[in-house]
């Protein structure tokens, strides 16, 4: 399952600019900091983060079509801040969530199995 497309153009224009000022603070939330593979442009993008052995895995809720992996798949990453701290990401692959879900560990790792979503990306925490 994956939401809708128009949900995702909403979400960008209307509820991702509220949850910029919060979204680095609060659990399975974070922000994904990224460069435009061709305009260059410094973008913020809202994301649904859980812990792994070794970074974070980012479900995707609207498909792997997204703008945001496109770039860190060109740059071979980004940062990412979460409780407030930023760091480096790299390595990004998108695998299918049963893949993913075995990484996946702390107290929302239910969270993750139980979510409608088919993909999920892999980040490595550098």
């Amino acid at each position: 399952m994956q939401l809708p497309q128009w949900l995702a153009r909403f979400n960008r224009y209307v509820t991702n600019p509220v949850q910029r000022v919060w979204a680095g603070f609060v659990p399975t939330m974070g922000i994904l900091e990224h460069v435009g593979r061709r305009s260059g442009a410094h973008y913020r993008t809202p994301v649904m983060v859980f812990t792994t052995d070794d970074g974070i895995a980012i479900q995707l809720t609207y498909g792997p079509n997204r703008d945001w992996l496109k770039n860190i798949t060109a740059a071979g990453g980004g940062r990412l801040k979460r409780y407030g701290r930023t760091f480096d990401v790299s390595n990004p692959r998108m695998v299918p969530k049963a893949e993913a879900a075995p990484h996946v560990s702390g107290p929302w790792r239910p969270l993750f199995r139980v979510l409608p979503f088919e993909n999920a990306v892999l980040l490595t925490r550098s």
